[in-house]
């Protein structure tokens, strides 16, 4: 188990729940068609399935069927979601830094930005 699963275990999360909690928490009326999920977190359909059974399990995440289209299905992030992840987050981003970043040096963590910033340019094309 890695520091980031470690830390996030504490909050009875797993790397892959917190994910899909980010992307909920910041998506419009903090729900994705179930097939947008997926694709933001390079998951099969079914794959994206079993990380939700849990969080659905848990209560933390809502499968609904979509108001517009009654053929596609949502995650919705419920209240008791959002109340996990604003607790987890800042232990995480603190997990982060603390096993990431202050083992840099600042001309590494300049460079790194450099890099960042060139693959995300890439990305967008």
């Amino acid at each position: 188990m890695t520091a980031f699963e470690a830390g996030l275990a504490e909050h009875g999360l797993t790397l892959g729940d917190y994910q899909v909690l980010v992307y909920l928490s910041e998506a419009d009326d903090r729900a994705m068609r179930m097939c947008d999920l997926a694709d933001a977190l390079r998951l099969s359909p079914s794959g994206l399935t079993r990380r939700l059974d849990g969080l659905v399990k848990g209560g933390l995440v809502a499968r609904q069927r979509s108001e517009e289209d009654r053929r596609s299905m949502m995650a919705v992030l419920t209240a008791a979601g959002l109340r996990r992840l604003q607790k987890a987050a800042p232990d995480h981003v603190e997990n982060v830094r603390e096993h990431l970043f202050d083992h840099l040096n600042p001309t590494q963590v300049r460079n790194m930005a450099g890099i960042f910033e060139s693959i995300q340019r890439g990305i967008r094309g």
